[in-house]
This record gives C-alpha cells, sequence and structure tokens, in this order.
C-alpha cells in the first residue's frame, strides 16, 4: 500500500499542477492575469508550456454574461490553459447572469467544450447555504460537462469516503480528488472552516489541537513551534488506510460499484505554498525511506 495516494494523471504526464482561486472581492480579472503571466514565464524558461499545468477557477458568479465569458475563454487558450476548475463562488451577488456553476458549465458547452478537462466542486459536509437534496441534483447535472470532481475541505476520513460511496449512488461517475488541508496555524484553519460551513470538521480540528497541546506539554517531548501546526498526516493514513480496505482508491484498482473512483489529492494551501513545498518534500523523502526499508524486508 502506498503511503500517500498520488494522482495518476499528474504522474502519467509529468505535470507540475497549479489552481489559480478566484477572489469574491477582487474579482475574476486578477485570476485571469495570474494565469497569463504564469503561462508566460513557463515559454520563457524555455520549457515546454505542458510542463506547467495552470488550472484556474472559473467563478460564475463573477462573470458577466455570454461575451465576458468568451474573453475569458479567448485569453486563457492563448496562455495555453486546457484546464479550467469550475464553481459557483462566494459572491454574495452575481455581476451578471451566471448565478451557479451549472450555468457557467452550459454556456462552456454552447462554446464547444473549449478546454479538454475540466473540475467541479463536491461537498462532502454540505453547503452553508444550499439543501443537500439541492446539491446532490446540481453534482448529477454538472457531472454531465465535468472531467472529475474535487471535494470540500472536510478532516474526517471516514465522512469523506461516505460521501464518495454517495457519488457512485447517484450514478455519477467522474473521478474524485480529495481535497486536503495542507499545513496550517490550526487557529487559521479553524477560522477557514468555520467560514465555509464545515462545522463537524471545525469541532473535530479543535480536539485535534487540544491533544496536540497534550502532547507539547507531556514530559520528554520536544517543544517545537511546528508541533502546534496542523498538517494531514493522520487524516491521510486514516483515507487510505479505510479506502483501500473499500476498494475505493485508484491504486487498489477496485473493480465493484464505486471501485477505484478516488484518484488523488488536492492540497489547499491557504497561500502558504512554501510550507506546502517543505512538507510534500518531508513526505516523499518518508515515503522513500519506507519503500526501502520493505524491499530490504
Amino acid at each position: 500500500m502506498e503511503r500517500w495516494l498520488i494522482s495518476r494523471r499528474a504522474e502519467e504526464q509529468k505535470k507540475t499542477t497549479i489552481t489559480i482561486t478566484a477572489s469574491p472581492t477582487r474579482g475574476i480579472e486578477p485570476t485571469i492575469a495570474l494565469t497569463e503571466r504564469l503561462g508566460a514565464k513557463a515559454r520563457r524558461r524555455g520549457g515546454e508550456p505542458s510542463s506547467l499545468c495552470v488550472v484556474p477557477h472559473l467563478s460564475a458568479r463573477l462573470i458577466e454574461d455570454e461575451h465576458h465569458l468568451e474573453e475569458i475563454v479567448a485569453r486563457l487558450k492563448e496562455a495555453g490553459v486546457e484546464e479550467v476548475f469550475v464553481i459557483g463562488g462566494d459572491a454574495k451577488e452575481p455581476r451578471g447572469r451566471f448565478h451557479d456553476a451549472l450555468g457557467l458549465l452550459e454556456a462552456l458547452e454552447e462554446l464547444g467544450r473549449p478546454f479538454e478537462r475540466v473540475g467541479i466542486a463536491g461537498y462532502p459536509e454540505g453547503h452553508p447555504s444550499i439543501e443537500r437534496a439541492e446539491l446532490e441534483r446540481a453534482l448529477r447535472k454538472k457531472a454531465l460537462y465535468a472531467s472529475y470532481v474535487v471535494s470540500q475541505l472536510c478532516f474526517e476520513a471516514k465522512k469523506v469516503l461516505l460521501w464518495a460511496r454517495r457519488v457512485r449512488e447517484l450514478g455519477v461517475g467522474l473521478p474524485v480528488v480529495v481535497g486536503v488541508a495542507a499545513p496550517i496555524d490550526p487557529k487559521r484553519l479553524a477560522g477557514v472552516a468555520a467560514k465555509i460551513g464545515i462545522g463537524d470538521s471545525a469541532r473535530f480540528l479543535r480536539k485535534q489541537r487540544a491533544k496536540s497541546l497534550l502532547r507539547l506539554l507531556s514530559p520528554g517531548r520536544r517543544r517545537s513551534a511546528l508541533s502546534l501546526v496542523y498538517e494531514p498526516g493522520g487524516f491521510l493514513e486514516e483515507l487510505v488506510e479505510e479506502g483501500s480496505r473499500e476498494g475505493l482508491l485508484a491504486s487498489s484498482g477496485g473493480t465493484e460499484e464505486g471501485g477505484g473512483m478516488i484518484s488523488g489529492l488536492h492540497l489547499y494551501t491557504f497561500n502558504d505554498l512554501q510550507r506546502t513545498l517543505e512538507w510534500v518534500r518531508e513526505e516523499k523523502k518518508m515515503a522513500q525511506r519506507e519503500g526501502e526499508k520493505r524491499r530490504r524486508g
């Protein structure tokens, strides 16, 4: 069993994937402009543009109309973008005629499906302002235009796996990418969790933080500030262990209903990319050491 899930697609294509979020207060323009700059930077370095997979978030409530969408699509195609992530967005009021992700997906369909891959969001713990039944109806409809679904933040692996099963029961056959919080200060993470309406996970986080403090104060413990940083190791271990047992991971090769549906991870960095990269490097080293141990028997 692999220590962590690894995106099969990323491994096959040897790409570095970066997603660019959209701010409801700043609008969609900074997202598009940053995507253009990253595409240009990759080309200036002399490397193949495809070595960097930039995935901008297209927030429906920040796009004015079909003409605005056409302009955005043209700019992204010029920047070499072949994959986008379509969401409704957190803006209280839509800036134009698109109120949700489904409407934007339908508009992209009318433009001839300009992108090779389209990601959509799923909500293991529901949404603060949308009923669960409505979320499920929307997911079925959105799936017709999408390539994969990424789960919203959740800190309980069993809840994510239960939701993944439910996705299959709904008849949605898309690969599932599990959204995971990268290492971050627990207080800040709890604030994010409360903001996006994942109350159960917020309570779970508070318990985890209390346990971390107790461990830090235990005799013989090294008192490092890093000990107080949330890191997703426990979540991932449970996800891999339980997911493998249920045959839900792509690496487990399950063939029954729902088998092999979880294809990778999406790390939410909260704009702390450096800390995330350091954590990923450490985890890779640890996985290599464990692999060498297994080979030596």
